[in-house]
């Protein structure tokens, strides 16, 4: 894998968590 695949793979990821914790728990933001 490339850096550049790593790297957009994480921030993917870490956007996949990002909402679905907002999904989760809306009154936190």
């Amino acid at each position: 894998m490339n850096m550049e695949n790593l790297i957009g793979l994480l921030v993917a990821i870490l956007l996949l968590i990002y909402l679905l914790y907002a999904l989760l728990k809306p009154e936190k933001l």
